[in-house]
């Protein structure tokens, strides 16, 4: 897919792009420039949502069991 630059550096998310990565009006991208390629990755509006499901797994029961031992320490 392509879009064109204008004289004022807009472009246009094709609506195919739009539709995949559930892009709405409030999300942001972020523009990441690897040697001499670029790379666009969506940042929706809320980031809790958006990495739901991407870590490791477990992370709230780890920070539980951190608190719990910083707790026995006092």
């Amino acid at each position: 897919m392509r879009s064109t630059l204008t004289e004022r550096g807009q472009t246009v998310v094709p609506a195919a792009v739009r539709k995949h990565f559930s892009l709405t009006p409030s999300d942001r991208l972020e523009w990441i420039i690897e040697g001499d390629s670029l790379r666009v990755t969506p940042v929706h509006a809320d980031p809790i949502e958006a990495f739901r499901g991407r870590g490791k797994g477990g992370a709230a029961d780890r920070l539980l069991a951190e608190r719990h031992a910083d707790g026995e320490g006092e």
